[in-house]
């Protein structure tokens, strides 16, 4: 078995040794307090000049790879909190995201930004956000929330092989998760559509990344209840007609639809999909930051903790 972290430490190892143009660059990436272990000895392996720690500046870590992926890498950058990528908007935003539209289709920009939501132990409101809704809204960008150990290696090594900038998002709520992991087949990232997890026949659950593992923990305590379809969602921008008409054929054939995000509400991406998809309610963080202390922090994510999303579930189903 292999956890969500150790496949994510094999999708780098495979990249690194498979394609030289590769190399990652960021904060804290010898440190597996920074990256919780998912590149261990990365530095070691395949030396410091592919694997950059850098200071403190997430716009010039960023920049610094942009850069090189316009000179024909393809650069990792590691933002070990998802928070402070914000300081690195303008190279991704502003510079990553358009540089091949406004060329006109002329150039590449194979850049993975990797940012890890890492909440949890009284962090506070500067080390708990969630950002993906934001990403997600910008044209351009391809934006990867990997749920289970399989997609956390094999979306991994699709960002890195993609020509356009990839935001790939990891959760570390989900790193001790374990699969069975068959051998890397290299895809693309342009082929992967939500997909149904679980079949069901009472209630459509849908999610990304931490909520769609919740989806499936509630489905799975509701087996004998509820008989729970669960659609995972595992690149949440630029989706197309078909990928909604997929969610709206598993609302239509169950009639009731609930979408999970570890993260708010007001113009999220659990809205989006109630929006494009219809009849259906998220399941979301409160609208306020997140709290310090432990007890606070608790009540603060049950709401999109899998006991939530079982109550949340009976209620639908029993028109509450």
């Amino acid at each position: 078995m292999t956890t969500y972290c150790e496949a994510i430490l094999e999708a780098h190892r495979w990249l690194m040794r498979e394609r030289s143009e590769v190399f990652c660059i960021g904060q804290g990436v010898w440190s597996p307090w920074y990256v919780g272990n998912s590149m261990r000895d990365l530095e070691k392996d395949f030396g410091v000049a592919r694997v950059i720690d850098t200071p403190v500046s997430e716009a010039a870590t960023t920049s610094a790879a942009l850069g090189a992926a316009l000179g024909g890498y393809r650069p990792i950058v590691v933002h070990p909190r998802m928070d402070f990528a914000v300081l690195a908007m303008d190279a991704i935003v502003n510079q990553a995201a358009n540089w091949n539209h406004m060329f006109g289709g002329g150039i590449s920009v194979p850049l993975t930004v990797r940012m890890i939501i890492n909440r949890g132990g009284e962090q506070g409101a500067q080390h708990s956000q969630a950002l993906h809704a934001w990403l997600a809204h910008v044209p351009g960008l391809r934006v990867v929330m990997p749920a289970t150990p399989t997609d956390a290696r094999d979306l991994l090594i699709a960002s890195v092989l993609c020509d356009d900038p990839v935001v790939y998002i990891d959760d570390r709520w989900l790193y001790e998760r374990e699969a069975d992991l068959e051998e890397i087949v290299p895809m693309s990232l342009t082929e992967v559509r939500p997909r149904i997890l679980r079949k069901g026949t009472d209630l459509t659950l849908v999610g990304t990344g931490y909520g769609t593992a919740m989806c499936q923990a509630a489905a799975e305590e509701l087996l004998n209840e509820i008989s729970c379809e669960v659609i995972d969602v595992p690149v949440i921008s630029s989706m197309v007609e078909s990928d909604w008409e997929a969610i709206r054929i598993s609302r239509k054939n169950t009639g009731k639809m609930l979408v999970v995000d570890g993260a708010w509400g007001s113009c999220g991406w659990a809205a989006s999909v109630v929006a494009s998809v219809g009849n259906g309610r998220a399941l979301t963080l409160p609208a306020s930051p997140a709290p310090t202390t432990g007890g606070l922090e608790s009540e603060y994510y049950r709401s999109v903790q899998a006991e939530s999303v079982v109550a949340a579930a009976r209620a639908l189903v029993k028109g509450e």
